[in-house]
């Protein structure tokens, strides 16, 4: 072992001794049960903007996921177990006036089967929610909010998703009332859902605890633009999980947007975050795995201190909402299998496209393995996750 990889190691193994001693000392998760997919929820006070936490979700025992409750600082899990997550960018589907004619029963057909591989999250773009109350006035030419019908979160479930991220500047849309709705809807199909301040997620899945959290820059959000904040939630997530998956909302948007620069970025006058700085300090904090929306774009994959960030999945679905042309209709499905230690087994991308209006679907060509490895090389250097011709996911060479 030469001494870089000594140093990452042994860090590694002190932060794991951190995790364990901070659950033991009282990290109790909020445990709901009921019907549902399985979550431990821990409701910290509010961090930003006021909006206290949501009620928990609820908890089920169904296809290998169950809750937990991480109270010792002892892991349950087997030695050999490894657990796989599947991770997509922006999920519209749809909004009033502009939706499927299906009732979006067959919104996912081409891509089921590649969402099922593992805990399977989202960015839930929008609301699932009724009612009146959104945040754009009337006429308005240059403003989004997108709402969804509630009973179409029986297709996300049934496509496969099993936690959704809410931290992102659609969730409020509808305002209090829909980000509620949108919870209780969730909740309700046996969904978890993450990104509320303060909120940790966590699934079990194979005896491993995974904790999920969601970060935007939103009072409705934990803050991506409040490093210390984000490091310190982060650290408490790894004291009573396993794992610890991040996904990120945040980034400029748009069709020239695919590189992740050094510094703040910004967006219609908005602090969209240090992502580099903001994605490098959750993992020093324990994080296991840092994934992102929010650009709309594909953009590079980074392997920074033995884990990855992909820092950007593009749109995944938008029907009718966003735009599909050029790199904005190129998409990618991750999905990464993690030891129970936090250390990487494999992974792969399933190259994806947004088709006929906006609906998701698998990419004969295979557009994204190309993308994001030329996008990888140019912004990471040697940090740049390889990807092969077939899409499987390797760190690079030490």
């Amino acid at each position: 072992m030469i001494p870089s990889e000594r140093r990452v190691a042994s860090r590694r193994a002190r932060q794991r001794t951190q995790r364990r001693r901070a659950a033991a000392i009282g990290l109790a998760l909020v445990l709901a049960t009921a019907g549902g997919v399985g979550a431990a929820v821990k409701l910290s006070g509010g961090a930003s903007g006021g909006h206290a936490a949501s009620k928990p979700a609820h908890d089920a025992r169904a296809e290998g996921v169950s809750a937990t409750a991480a109270t010792s600082g002892v892991s349950n899990a087997p030695a050999t177990a490894t657990v796989s997550i599947t991770v997509v960018g922006d999920v519209v589907m749809g909004t009033t006036g502009a939706l499927p004619k299906d009732g979006g029963r067959t919104f996912f057909d081409a891509v089921d089967q590649n969402l099922r591989s593992g805990l399977s999250l989202g960015n839930l773009e929008g609301t699932l929610s009724t009612g009146s109350g959104s945040k754009c006035g009337a006429g308005s030419t240059n403003c989004f909010a997108f709402q969804m019908p509630p009973s179409y979160a029986v297709w996300l479930r049934r496509a496969g998703f099993r936690i959704m991220n809410l931290a992102n500047n659609h969730a409020f849309d509808y305002g209090e009332r829909g980000l509620r709705q949108t919870e209780a809807t969730l909740t309700a199909h046996g969904i978890a859902f993450t990104g509320p301040p303060g909120r940790i997620t966590v699934l079990t899945r194979h005896g491993v605890r995974v904790a999920f959290l969601g970060f935007s820059s939103y009072p409705w959000a934990n803050d991506l633009t409040d490093i210390p904040a984000a490091r310190r939630l982060v650290a408490k997530a790894a004291g009573q999980a396993d794992l610890v998956v991040v996904m990120l909302h945040g980034g400029a948007e748009g069709a020239d947007r695919t590189h992740v620069p050094h510094g703040t970025e910004y967006f219609l006058g908005e602090n969209r975050g240090n992502l580099r700085a903001f994605s490098h300090a959750v993992i020093d904090a324990g994080a296991d795995l840092v994934v992102g929306s929010g650009p709309h774009v594909l953009r590079g994959m980074e392997w920074y201190h033995d884990r990855l960030v992909a820092y950007s999945l593009g749109n995944f679905a938008g029907y009718k909402v966003l735009s599909t042309s050029g790199v904005l209709g190129i998409s990618a499905i991750l999905h990464a299998t993690l030891h129970a230690d936090g250390s990487w087994a494999k992974g792969r991308l399933d190259a994806s496209e947004l088709v006929d209006g906006g609906f998701p679907a698998l990419d004969p060509d295979r557009h994204a393995y190309g993308l994001v490895r030329e996008l990888s090389r140019a912004d990471f250097g040697r940090r740049a996750m390889s990807i092969s011709r077939s899409g499987a996911l390797d760190p690079p060479a030490s």
